[in-house]
């Protein structure tokens, strides 16, 4: 059962962007670790990149016309589940 806050990275598997997608994620859990309840990869359609948290979506790829930056995730997300979190190296 899916726990809030929750982050979840669709990604394409016929573009190979699961490594991309684990990557992202793996940095999102390192940075704020039991703060979240789940992140999850997802598999989606062709072309898709996108990173949502509790039903917002931060980042599409498509719309963006690129991948997203680990840092502006970062913030967008501790913006949202913890304003006062100091984000280190990744704030500046």
């Amino acid at each position: 059962m899916p726990r809030s806050p929750r982050v979840a990275i669709l990604y394409c598997p016929a573009c190979r962007w699961v490594a991309r997608a684990a990557w992202m994620g793996q940095e999102i859990l390192t940075t704020f670790g039991s703060a979240l309840g789940e992140v999850a990869l997802v598999p989606a359609g062709r072309g898709v990149f996108q990173v949502w948290l509790d039903g917002e979506c931060l980042h599409d790829r498509a719309a963006a016309g690129g991948f997203p930056e680990t840092k502006p995730i970062k913030q967008m997300i501790r913006d949202r589940i913890d304003p006062d979190r100091d984000l280190g190296h990744s704030e500046g």
